[in-house]
């Protein structure tokens, strides 16, 4: 081929060279435009999500532990996301975040609110059940005969078990006072349970909130 056929396919050849790099180099800018579009994305994703967990208070951890671990294992996995670039991972891990934050303090306030009124309830009917127990144990202690159907080893295990009752139920108190419901609703069932069999021990009629008479 003479030179004059080679110049217009050598010049083709170059333009389609020159296009190829011009195209590799668009793409590689477009790439990291959009990487770096991603990453302020994820960036700005992350520090909302911090901010909302942190300020769901305690109560959320405290009476809604499962959803929480859900929110903070979310977290967790975003902020390793993001540590390995995965950006488009880390959003991914972040996008439930606000409205499972924002079920889980209303759970929390549902299940608080049902704690404190089994508080109030059993706060009220095991302190006059322990009361009616000590007044009952002090006439038989005092008794010079007791009656039929109780004797020394009867009354020993009442006091026994009256004295274990006084300390569960002070410790269902300072629960309470520390904010620890669920601990002091529970410490506080075990009272009353404990409260039930003692008076059934003595004789003694049960109040009408555990099963006894009006």
């Amino acid at each position: 081929m003479s030179g004059a056929g080679r110049a217009p396919a050598e010049r083709e050849e170059g333009m389609r060279k020159q296009w190829s790099r011009g195209a590799a180099v668009f793409l590689a800018c477009a790439l990291v435009v959009a990487c770096g579009k991603e990453k302020r994305m994820a960036e700005a994703a992350l520090k909302s999500a911090e901010i909302t967990v942190a300020s769901a208070g305690d109560d959320v951890a405290k009476f809604a532990p499962e959803l929480w671990k859900q929110i903070t294992d979310s977290l967790a996995a975003a902020k390793d996301a993001y540590a390995r670039k995965d950006y488009k991972a880390a959003l991914a891990s972040l996008q439930d975040i606000a409205p499972k934050v924002q079920e889980a303090e209303g759970l929390a306030s549902a299940k608080k609110t049902e704690l404190e009124a089994a508080w109030t309830q059993l706060g009220a009917g095991v302190t006059k059940m322990v009361e009616a127990i000590q007044s009952r144990v002090d006439v038989l202690s005092a008794s010079r005969k007791l009656h039929a159907g109780m004797d020394k080893a009867k009354l020993d295990a009442a006091k026994s078990g009256l004295a274990s009752a006084a300390q569960t139920w002070s410790e269902a108190t300072a629960a309470h006072t520390s904010g620890n419901l669920a601990d002091a609703v529970a410490k506080a069932n075990a009272v009353k349970d404990s409260a039930t069999k003692l008076m059934q021990d003595l004789g003694m009629s049960l109040p009408a909130a555990v099963g006894g008479g009006t």
